[in-house]
């Protein structure tokens, strides 16, 4: 069985493509990764799957937002193609994309292919109600889904699948904050494979400060900019979703590594804006947790940026939590412990890897229930989103 993989994020897309044998497990073949905001999709996509030995049996994609009714994986036909489009007001940089790819997917495969979508709110379809309401009326939250979904749920399960392996001794890999940073941003607390909390919550624009999404922000704030400035409230949260953040604040860039490469003003200030919201996330889920065995980073800056990690733990000894700055520095995309040898909180790197996950959702779908994310051959790193 081949199947591809196509995860869009807000930044960047990576397709890769997995050989699932008979016996269970699998390995990665191929992978690209691309800007998805010039990348020409179909052309893209027809180039991928032209170098496969063979057509593939499914293409599984990645949904950010998947509402209330898909707490798993599903095939997608035209009820499910409806329900993601209807979700796209929700996470507008995300849902709109991925129907693009999933359009471009079917028009070059036909029926033959399945089409599958993964959602990133399922892993916390669960959450605990003190975590997943907000305090409304009932009528708002049940009949308007006014709640706090969650997201990046494929890459927080991809790294406590990554902890669980190498903490056997740990049932359900204990107490384990895990902090995704890349284009967007999330930290999510996990107690024995359930996640009580995350950050994200009814759209992907809250919680941390990401590229270009504000995080938390006061609602009232949309209202009074809509009379200010003499916008709808949808051009208000577009500018929070697209002007805001890291770019808004160093008046620079989106992306970190050139915010932290100017000694700006602002940009001093965006990147300890950065990581203050950061910090106070992880102490905040401490707290949820009753303390923690580990911490781990990944996505583009998480894996790929020491200083982000360093300054987000900085002056931590009261928690337990100790960085060791050789092990931190040297640590780029590879799996690493970056901990003070004898910390009590353990603090890794731990390379996300969505796209087993998406290959073993389609599987799964395919009558392969058996493909474990820990039977699969690990993806090389690819660089940061």
């Amino acid at each position: 069985m081949i199947v591809v993989t196509v995860n869009s994020g807000s930044t960047s897309v990576k397709l890769a493509a997995y050989e699932l044998p008979d016996s269970g497990g699998g390995r990665r073949i191929c992978h690209l990764r691309a800007d998805s905001g010039t990348a020409d999709r179909k052309a893209l996509l027809a180039g991928f799957l032209a170098g496969l030995k063979q057509a593939p049996d499914a293409i599984a994609h990645r949904v950010v937002h998947g509402g209330r009714r898909f707490t798993a994986p599903a095939r997608i036909d035209p009820d499910v193609f409806r329900e993601i489009a209807a979700l796209s007001e929700l996470a507008p940089l995300h849902n709109p994309e991925a129907l693009h790819w999933i359009e471009a997917a079917q028009s070059l495969c036909g029926p033959q292919v399945a089409q599958v979508a993964a959602f990133d709110t399922a892993f916390f379809a669960g959450l605990p109600d003190v975590a997943r309401e907000y305090a409304v009326s009932r009528e708002l939250s049940l009949d308007h889904g006014v709640c706090r979904y969650g997201f990046h749920g494929l890459a927080h399960e991809a790294m406590l699948r990554s902890w669980e392996a190498l903490h056997p001794e740990l049932p359900g890999g204990g107490r384990l904050i895990t902090v995704q940073l890349g284009g967007g941003c999330s930290i999510a607390a996990v107690r024995r494979g359930c996640p009580l909390d995350t950050s994200m919550g009814f759209s992907p624009l809250e919680g941390l400060v990401m590229a270009t999404r504000s995080g938390d922000i006061d609602p009232a704030v949309v209202p009074h900019l809509q009379h200010r400035l003499g916008k709808s409230a949808a051009e208000v949260i577009e500018l929070l979703n697209r002007q805001s953040g890291l770019l808004a604040v160093s008046g620079l860039s989106g992306d970190l590594d050139k915010v932290l490469a100017s000694d700006s003003p602002g940009a001093r200030f965006a990147i300890d804006l950065y990581c203050y919201r950061a910090r106070k996330y992880i102490g905040a889920y401490l707290a949820v947790l009753g303390g923690c065995d580990g911490i781990a980073f990944g996505g583009g800056v998480g894996e790929h940026v020491p200083e982000a990690r360093a300054r987000i733990l900085d002056d931590m000894r009261w928690a337990g939590i100790e960085l060791d700055p050789a092990a931190n520095q040297a640590a780029h995309g590879q799996q690493a412990s970056i901990g003070r040898s004898g910390s009590p909180i353990e603090v890794l790197v731990l390379p996300v890897d969505e796209e087993i996950l998406l290959a073993g959702a389609a599987a799964g779908i395919l009558g392969r229930p058996g493909t474990m994310f820990a039977c699969m051959q690990p993806a090389e790193p690819v660089g940061p989103d």
